[in-house]
């Protein structure tokens, strides 16, 4: 009898255990075909914040996802490894070894809810929270629970567990609009999780549970238990020494919420604008050299005027990699237009561009920066520039004029070079120019007639601290990368870039600023609209424009007062040390004046200017068409007529004509003007010299027929 019992429990036993791995192997081929036909949606986990990151990998700024949340794409090896071991400790210490359901966590749950009539722990592993952080649920229930149980299943089939933990501190909630322990990190702390203490990473695991009771802007005193919970448990179980845990205990909870990291806006729209698909930009400047040259902007812009902008661009002229690049001291500032992007904006240069009229002429052998060019009033063909303080300081060395940036002589040596050869620099660099477009290039050109952007002028200066050879400027947001090595371009031979750097690296420093070893040069345009300023080492380049994005002007700034003390200034504050400069070429020396070649002592001017005893023009005078004319034009068969072409004497340039008080030639210093009137019948025409001297005629305008 006892044998044919054991022989039933054996059958029995085996029935079960057969039934059971039946079992098992039909819940997992299930399983199998529910996951191949209802895959989990992981699309969730890639819906982050649109990050600019700089060069090191560090947070420039960050834009909320669709949703207006904060949530910042996370990496394990962006985090302090010892708040991961809290975290694991504290919610899963099985997580590297489960399937995404922990069943001795399960078991203690049902056995204590048993006993207590209550949920006294849970039992939810990281996976099966951040499959509830997927699909959220809308309310609890034993329904929910099963189907979370399954997805967090099929999540550990689709992802290993570094992707799972990143997903969930990824997806986290922290309070408020953060999610993930990035934010949440640069929000409470000011700081990535990288550099976490003990009392903030214990902090960062609490908070998830609850979030927003535990917000520490809102409830500190809740967060700072919550947090001593966690510290007290991580100690019973030997993960943290007890007198570490203590320590950390002590440490008061800060109730400050700190705004995300907001640089390089401008950079940042143009990063959204030219990658929409993608979620992270790596651009080339450094985080530090940008929060200090957006606050030497802000702090100077405050000084100047209320409509008034400042941009500045650094790059290092060696690599071209823009290294700090602001806009305008104020994104969001309606007086100032801060929105507008004014490294970019084409403005007149002044005289910013006259080194590389004067780099022309030594390149052409035609001075030595001893060669002494006379600084005197002269009419060029009845182009008469003036110095900007209308004084003229007579024979004078090509180094004391270009350190004075006196006009006349620069004017001098671009007729003896050409504008097309400055042009055609431009145009080996890379540079985009505007020139007016009624004028042909002249030699207005040397003084700032013509427009700029900063970027393409700061690109200008990289190749004179480079020794003459100059590569594009670049922020990382190129369709294709910039080759250091194949993108050189020879702007100007190694000994005309060597002299024009001794010479500006001599120029005095800004009044009430720390003089720095650095070449520099200013500029101001026409009306006080513009005032610029360029310095260089031997390494870095850095660009300054200061004036209002309208193109008004702004009384009283120029390159020297307002431009260059934001340069030494930003130069100073920026942390570049500075670079020395290159030793002059072979051959090259510094040569007295009565040492040099006798055709080099003096500079010898065109022959179609002439020097001229001063600037004392008549009054502008219109001669053609006369006062009283009629005027009888033909059309040009589209029902407009033809232009009435208008003649002038005398007057100081730029001129400004207008018909019947509109304004229909902005500025030319040619002394013929073009007009086509809209209809038959009277006109008054009038022009307006530099001035504001003013000349009219009244004129009957007839159709021929």
């Amino acid at each position: 009898m006892l044998g044919i019992a054991k022989s039933r429990v054996r059958k029995w036993i085996a029935i079960v255990g057969f039934g059971g791995a039946g079992l098992m192997v039909l819940t997992i081929a299930l399983f199998l075909t529910f996951d191949r036909y209802f895959p989990p949606s992981l699309t969730g986990i890639n819906q982050v914040s649109v990050e600019v990151l700089d060069r090191d990998g560090k947070l420039l700024r960050a834009f909320v996802t669709k949703q207006g949340r904060w949530r910042l794409r996370t990496r394990l090896e962006d985090i302090d490894s010892e708040f991961v071991k809290l975290l694991i400790a504290y919610e899963d210490k099985r997580f590297w070894s489960h399937a995404g359901v922990d069943p001795y966590a399960m078991l203690r749950a049902a056995g204590q809810f048993v006993a207590n009539g209550r949920i006294v722990s849970g039992a939810s592993t990281i996976t099966m929270q951040l499959a509830r952080l997927l699909e959220p649920r809308k309310r609890r229930s034993l329904l929910s629970k099963v189907r979370q149980i399954i997805l967090a299943l099929q999540i550990e089939r689709h992802l290993n567990k570094q992707q799972i933990l990143q997903a969930y501190l990824t997806l986290a909630p922290y309070g408020g609009n953060l999610e993930g322990i990035r934010a949440a990190s640069l929000a409470y702390f000011a700081k990535e999780p990288k550099g976490l203490t003990l009392s903030q990473a214990a902090l960062l695991v609490a908070l998830p549970q609850s979030p927003e009771q535990r917000r520490p802007d809102r409830f500190a005193k809740n967060a700072k238990l919550a947090r001593d919970v966690v510290l007290k448990r991580v100690s019973e179980i030997n993960v943290i020494l007890p007198s570490e845990v203590a320590r950390a205990t002590l440490k008061p909870v800060s109730d400050t919420r700190f705004s995300l990291p907001q640089l390089a806006p401008h950079l940042a729209q143009k990063a959204l604008r030219l990658f929409p698909e993608k979620n992270r930009h790596i651009v080339t400047v450094r985080k530090k050299h940008q929060q200090s040259l957006e606050e030497v902007a802000r702090v100077h812009a405050r000084t100047i005027d209320k409509k008034a902008s400042v941009a500045l661009i650094l790059a290092d002229a060696q690599t071209g990699e823009i290294l700090a690049e602001v806009g305008s001291p104020d994104y969001l500032s309606g007086e100032r237009a801060g929105w507008i992007d004014m490294t970019d904006a084409m403005r007149s240069p002044g005289s910013a561009l006259k080194p590389f009229v004067y780099g022309l002429a030594f390149e052409e052998g035609l001075i030595k920066p001893e060669t002494l060019i006379m600084d005197s009033p002269a009419d060029f063909s009845g182009y008469r520039p003036q110095n900007f303080d209308l004084q003229y300081q007579g024979e004078v060395s090509i180094r004391h004029a270009l350190q004075k940036s006196l006009n006349v002589p620069a004017v001098h040596l671009l007729e003896a070079v050409g504008p097309s050869r400055l042009l055609a620099l431009f145009r080996r660099a890379g540079i985009k120019v505007e020139l007016p477009r009624t004028d042909q290039p002249g030699l207005a050109i040397a003084l700032g007639g013509m427009g700029i952007s900063l970027r393409g002028l700061t690109g200008l200066y990289s190749a004179l601290a480079n020794g003459g050879r100059k590569i594009p400027l670049a922020n990382g947001l190129e369709p294709e990368p910039v080759s250091p090595v194949a993108n050189w371009s020879i702007l100007l031979q190694p000994d005309a870039s060597w002299y024009v750097n001794d010479i500006l690296l001599g120029a005095r420093a800004p009044n009430n600023t720390k003089s720095l070893k650095i070449a520099y040069k200013t500029g101001t345009s026409y009306g006080y609209r513009d005032a610029w300023s360029i310095g260089y080492d031997g390494r870095h380049v850095l660009g300054v424009w200061v004036g209002r994005p309208d193109n008004g002007s702004v009384p009283g700034i120029t390159g020297r007062l307002t431009a260059a003390p934001i340069l030494f200034d930003a130069f100073a504050k920026s942390g570049l040390e500075i670079a020395p400069f290159k030793p002059a070429p072979a051959g090259i020396t510094r040569t007295a004046n009565q040492n040099l070649p006798i055709t080099l002592r003096r500079f010898k001017t065109s022959a179609n200017s002439s020097i001229v005893a001063g600037i004392s023009e008549a009054e502008p005078r219109i001669v053609y068409p006369p006062e009283g004319a009629q005027v009888e034009l033909g059309k040009n068969g589209k029902q407009k007529y033809l232009p009435l072409v208008m003649k002038l004497q005398n007057g100081r340039p730029p001129f400004r004509w207008l018909a019947n008080g509109r304004l229909f030639s902005p500025g030319t210093r040619k002394r013929i003007a073009t007009w086509v009137p809209d209809g038959a019948g009277y006109s008054k025409l009038t022009v307006i010299d530099a001035v504001g001297r003013a000349s009219s005629v009244n004129v009957y305008i007839s159709k021929i027929e």
